[in-house]
């Protein structure tokens, strides 16, 4: 019989199972378990848990809630193997990749364990005569967070760690294609000392989702995901009162100067374009060449250097990276690489369709170099989503500012230069929210913010770091006077100042 994966409710595992969706592994394509969908009332049920966990919990003291988090990152270290073999079996990642995502969580939870310091406060004494005011950063209440399935253990470690240690309970909706490891770190906060219906998690599709945006309970929605359904989220979740933060999506661009160091460049490419089958938000999709020799040696050497990549099954760590999430996916990517050739770029790399022994049925691209790739194309517009390189040519460095400028996203950028002034001009005058100098992955540490500009982010505050106390606390600021004992004071009708 296959495992129902169900969800977590007031401290239970539930199954819903009145509709189910299989769970495929998509090294091998086959399905290797369900899930259970969670109707209105399923996620009724979790958000009425978490309201009621809510009085209590917010009078944790933030010390408690801390050592809870202390307790908690231990357990996620000491299952740390089983956690990267759920993500390798759900999402293909390969074992190394699977355990820098678990760790970049991990890091959030460090984070959160911060809670008595992070929530204290500003206090002022005598702003006016015996007066005193002081600000402090109280809960909202029950938030909810709808998370991808390209870091299922990563990305709702963004969310909750943060918001439950501000005082709130949570709902999570993680991706219903790989819900096993989150399901199983959310019982690993439980068995931390978390109490029952602080974290609450509903595995589900578009009716949970729709559940949360409009539950006048739920105070905040945060979301992580594509740019169409990011600025569903948002326009849905405002239009029903709630805060809301919905990280959309990206393409990403990598400036190559023509002093750059083109062999690091290269390996930096590599890893940072096709590493987890280019299914990061944060992936490296495209490479701005300055100059037609700056881009001939870079196809040279990308090509030399991409003979080597290893696409293969998460049990083996030599591969470089797996397979993409779903069969759909893949003809997805497919489509748009045969889309850039048809409109006149040269496919350099053909990764369409590659032979990986012993899994013919997975779902499998293998790394693409495009060249000569305009921004009229297709592939150059979209977000790809897959292990794929494309090489634009301009003349100047200016050139290839306004390219990235222009483009709908603003997620992540490089430049790789041995040129200080060119790199500060760089990071000081480009229109993306995070930035790197010869660093093509510029994924902010926990305790930073992450986020982008323009239509890969929809709202005011960014994930994590310090945006996630605001974005899960509002301020209340508090003045007080105690008048002198037996000194009765006359009315004043003057704002007072």
């Amino acid at each position: 019989m296959t495992a129902l994966v169900g969800h977590l409710i007031n401290g239970e595992v539930r199954s819903d199972a009145a509709r189910t969706q299989d769970v495929f592994n998509p090294a091998t394509g086959a399905a290797t378990r369900q899930v259970a969908l969670a109707g209105k009332d399923t996620v009724e049920e979790a958000i009425a848990a978490a309201e009621a966990a809510f009085p209590a919990w917010r009078n944790t003291p933030p010390l408690k809630r801390a050592r809870i988090m202390f307790r908690f990152k231990e357990l996620l270290e000491q299952h740390s193997e089983e956690i990267c073999r759920m993500i390798g079996e759900e999402h293909g990642k390969i074992s190394h990749d699977a355990a820098g995502e678990l760790q970049r969580g991990i890091e959030n939870v460090e984070y959160a364990c911060g809670a008595p310091q992070l929530l204290k406060g500003e206090h002022s004494k005598n702003v006016g005569p015996d007066i005193d005011s002081w600000s402090e950063f109280q809960p909202l209440g029950v938030v909810a967070g709808i998370t991808p399935f390209n870091f299922p253990a990563m990305v709702p470690l963004w969310m909750y760690p943060m918001a439950l240690v501000c005082g709130n309970c949570f709902v999570l909706k993680p991706s219903e294609r790989d819900p096993s490891s989150v399901l199983f770190i959310a019982q690993l906060l439980q068995e931390a000392g978390l109490p029952d219906g602080v974290l609450n998690v509903v595995n589900g599709d578009k009716e949970a989702v729709d559940t949360l945006l409009t539950d006048e309970r739920i105070k905040a929605v945060s979301f992580v995901g594509s740019t169409p359904i990011a600025e569903y989220i948002y326009s849905t979740a405002n239009a029903h009162g709630k805060r809301c933060q919905a990280l959309g999506g990206a393409k990403n661009h990598a400036i190559i100067m023509p002093d750059a160091d083109m062999d690091n460049a290269v390996n930096q490419l590599l890893g940072a374009a096709f590493g987890s089958s280019g299914e990061r938000c944060m992936a490296l999709s495209v490479a701005v060449a300055v100059g037609d020799q700056a881009a001939d040696a870079l196809i040279e050497k990308m090509q030399t250097a991409m003979q080597g990549l290893k696409v293969g099954a998460y049990s083996d760590s030599s591969n470089d990276f797996g397979p993409v999430i779903t069969g759909a996916h893949r003809d997805k990517v497919n489509g748009y690489i045969t889309s850039a050739v048809e409109q006149g770029a040269t496919l350099v790399v053909d990764g369409r369709n590659p032979e990986v022994a012993g899994h013919e049925d997975g779902f499998f691209v293998g790394g693409t170099l495009i060249d000569r790739v305009t921004p009229e194309m297709t592939s150059y517009q979209e977000e790809i989503f897959g292990p794929v390189l494309q090489v634009v040519r301009v003349n100047s460095m200016q050139e290839a500012m306004a390219l990235i400028d222009d483009h709908e996203y603003g997620n992540g950028t490089c430049i790789f230069t041995r040129d200080g002034e060119a790199a500060r001009y760089f990071s000081d005058n480009i229109q993306v929210g995070m930035v790197g100098i010869n660093v093509p992955l510029p994924v902010p540490v926990a305790y930073h913010s992450f986020g982008g500009w323009k239509r890969s982010l929809f709202g005011d505050l960014h994930a994590y770091g310090p945006d996630a106390v605001r974005f899960y606390t509002k301020r209340k600021t508090i003045t007080q006077r105690w008048p002198s004992a037996g000194v009765r004071e006359g009315a004043s009708f003057a704002f007072p100042s």
